[in-house]
């Protein structure tokens, strides 16, 4: 019996439904470390604006927000790059893309108007209190989606 054809779907048969190689999967090798890394983030975020909001959401509720806003982003990124096919790969490059102008956007507005941020977000001064990772994350997301992104058919 030739095991090649069997009726259990693998990887290899779930990419070509997608129309991807199984070579454009996201979730191996460096894309784990990226994935993990996301999760730690859209993890520590997600508690970190849950007690802001709950304990003291009147002291600073654009920042609290803007820190739920963060999770929720971090949250999608780590499903969509975990997921094989081109629809999670689009959502992927959505959720990176926005994470990019959120932390360059929320930086800047930190840095020069300091009044509307009284306490940080995950994404203030460009993520300095987190060392500067939420900056550096996007950049390497997009460099690993760019390098993963699915064969185009002809």
């Amino acid at each position: 019996m030739n095991d090649q054809h069997s009726a259990v779907p693998g990887p290899a048969q779930d990419a070509a439904v997608e129309g991807t190689t199984s070579r454009n999967t996201r979730n191996t090798g460096p894309g784990r470390l990226l994935i993990a890394v996301y999760a730690v983030f859209a993890i520590s975020a997600s508690a970190r604006a849950g007690y802001q909001i709950l304990t003291k959401f009147s002291e600073a509720p654009l920042a609290y927000l803007l820190s739920a806003f963060a999770a929720l982003v971090y949250v999608i990124a780590t499903i969509s790059l975990a997921r094989a096919g081109s629809t999670w790969f689009k959502l992927s490059v959505a959720a990176v893309l926005v994470e990019l102008v959120g932390v360059l956007v929320v930086g800047a507005l930190s840095v020069f108007d300091p009044v509307q941020f009284p306490h940080e977000t995950v994404w203030s001064l460009f993520g300095r209190g987190y060392a500067f990772i939420p900056l550096l994350l996007p950049i390497l997301g997009l460099v690993w989606l760019y390098r993963r992104r699915p064969s185009r058919k002809s």
